[in-house]
């Protein structure tokens, strides 16, 4: 069984480093009998297809992500420095 979590994973992976989501820092591991896939993605649009990639390949799997949307819009007050 452990084979096949680890073969699914790698085609997660696989996946996910090709086409327009292989620039992003998303991981896949195997933990404690679940996959946690954690990162950070440019986009909400980016985000969903991250995770509709997951739920495609891990179907059935304990997954736990943790995948955020990167903030870039510019600070709305200046930063206090002591």
């Amino acid at each position: 069984m452990t084979e096949n979590v680890e073969y699914r994973v790698a085609r997660l992976r696989d996946r996910l480093a090709a086409g327009e989501l292989g620039e992003l820092g998303v991981r896949a591991e195997v933990r404690a009998g679940s996959v946690v896939v954690t990162g950070t993605v440019p986009s909400a649009g980016c985000r969903e297809s991250v995770l509709r990639t997951v739920r495609e390949e891990l179907a059935g799997l304990a997954v736990h992500t943790d995948v955020v949307v990167a903030q870039t819009a510019s600070p709305d007050h200046a930063e206090d420095l002591p």
